[in-house]
């Protein structure tokens, strides 16, 4: 909890956008005690970070977005235990970095990563800046490697639209900014730091709110459904992959669940939303080296 609480009090400073690398270096360390863990692994990192303030919720830099999505990452893996198959993980992440150099962001400010969730729910998560937590079940809902890549490029386009972060309410961002026009950079009392972590940790809990409880709008949902189409298609995939995991999903999702039912569209709508991209692309055959690695790696699954 300590170090969610410092990502988070680091986040405040990234959104105060101090310009001054010595000040925002020196004022690590303030946060750093306020939150109770050491911040000399940070330090460096911060101040070669520092930047501009952002202007509004939809207006984050990179590093700023990075911050948050580690904090949300934190919090999510509270929640879920990771899975500690290394060559499977590393496998999800292949195919997941192939798909997002060929994403309308190829890059993000701490690089795209993809972890395993070690859960029988159905289910997958994007938090900003290109953090992306699968879960077992959801793998064991994909039948080749084509549909694992349709689950992976939904998820990149979430980050790549930046869905997460317009889950925040606008209203924290300001009341956020208020606190920083108020003080001068650099001069943050440790009431002021606990008053923006605790908005930044509210803010986190939009996002955790929509990700894990609420789900996307079907406008977002839609979106990602026709990113990840493209993706799909400029790398290679069948973009019918898509449409056999959502099939097999609708079998599977129990009605009223705490799982991907509850945070997704009817599968059916979804579909029906995605028929025309499909009926305008070419599917491809997958490769017999691409089904090998996809059995291997999914064994143990």
């Amino acid at each position: 909890m300590k170090r969610i609480a410092f990502l988070l009090a680091l986040s405040v400073l990234l959104l105060a956008g101090c310009k001054d690398t010595d000040v925002l270096g020196s004022m690590v360390g303030s946060v750093a005690s306020v939150a109770g863990v050491p911040g000399s692994e940070y330090a460096g990192s911060v101040s070669r970070s520092a930047v501009a303030v952002a202007k509004s919720a939809e207006d984050f830099t990179p590093q700023q977005e990075y911050y948050i999505g580690r904090a949300v990452g934190a919090v999510l893996l509270e929640k879920y235990r990771v899975y500690p198959d290394e060559q499977t993980n590393s496998y999800v992440n292949l195919v997941g970095q192939s798909l997002a150099l060929y994403s309308d962001q190829p890059r993000t400010y701490g690089g795209y990563r993809f972890l395993i969730l070690d859960s029988n729910e159905i289910n997958a998560f994007a938090a900003p800046g290109g953090l992306i937590f699968v879960t077992r079940g959801m793998l064991r809902c994909c039948p080749d490697e084509d549909a694992l890549a349709a689950v992976l490029a939904h998820e990149i386009s979430h980050v790549t639209e930046k869905h997460a972060l317009r889950s925040i309410k606008t209203s924290r961002i300001t009341e956020a900014f208020g606190v920083i026009g108020s003080e001068a950079a650099g001069h943050f009392a440790p009431a002021e730091v606990s008053t923006l972590t605790d908005l930044l940790g509210e803010s986190v809990g939009d996002i955790m709110q929509t990700m894990v409880v609420n789900g996307y709008s079907r406008a977002y949902e839609r979106e990602a459904d026709a990113g990840a189409v493209r993706i799909l298609t400029k790398v290679g995939y069948s973009p019918d992959g898509l449409t056999r995991m959502l099939r097999i999903m609708d079998q599977r999702l129990t009605p009223g669940g705490s799982d991907f039912a509850a945070t997704h569209p009817d599968p059916q709508d979804r579909i029906a939303d995605v028929a025309p991209l499909m009926s305008k692309t070419v599917v491809p055959v997958a490769p017999e080296a691409r089904k090998a690695r996809f059995e291997l790696a999914m064994q143990g699954i």
